[in-house]
């Protein structure tokens, strides 16, 4: 989706592929820079609602080049709430029994390329041992 506008949005989501259900509680800081070798600038922050999005980050500044977003995933993965949502789909469903305590990924960090204009909604597919990214919409 483009705009009239000068600068570009960001929106993001997680989905927890282990429990198949969103990621609720998750911290996201977004930052910007202009140009590959600039500096980055801490632009806004979020925490993922109980559909697992974050959609009011502010409006990216004009000349924004790249965009990162900071995923704060070990505190979900620690949370009470997570490990709830674990031990239900585990009963069921034949999904695997968590191997490891604790969070092998603690955060996850994801720098993108931008123009004004557009929208760029980029949802985090998480589970304890991996994650994968894209670009939606």
């Amino acid at each position: 989706m483009t705009s009239e506008t000068t600068t570009a949005s960001v929106s993001t989501h997680i989905l927890d592929t282990s429990i198949g259900r969103p990621a609720e509680g998750v911290a996201v800081g977004l930052s910007v820079r202009t140009g590959a070798e600039g500096a980055w600038f801490a632009h806004g922050a979020s925490k993922t609602d109980a559909d697992g999005r974050c959609k009011d980050f502010p409006a990216l500044p004009e000349g924004t080049t790249h965009v990162r977003l900071e995923f704060e995933t070990e505190a979900y993965f620690l949370s009470d709430q997570h490990n709830a949502a674990n031990q239900q789909a585990e009963e069921q469903q034949d999904a695997p029994r968590v191997r490891d305590s604790g969070a092998f990924f603690p955060e996850v960090a994801i720098t993108f390329a931008v123009k004004p204009g557009e929208h760029y909604h980029v949802p985090l597919l998480l589970n304890p041992f991996g994650y994968s990214v894209y670009r939606g919409s």
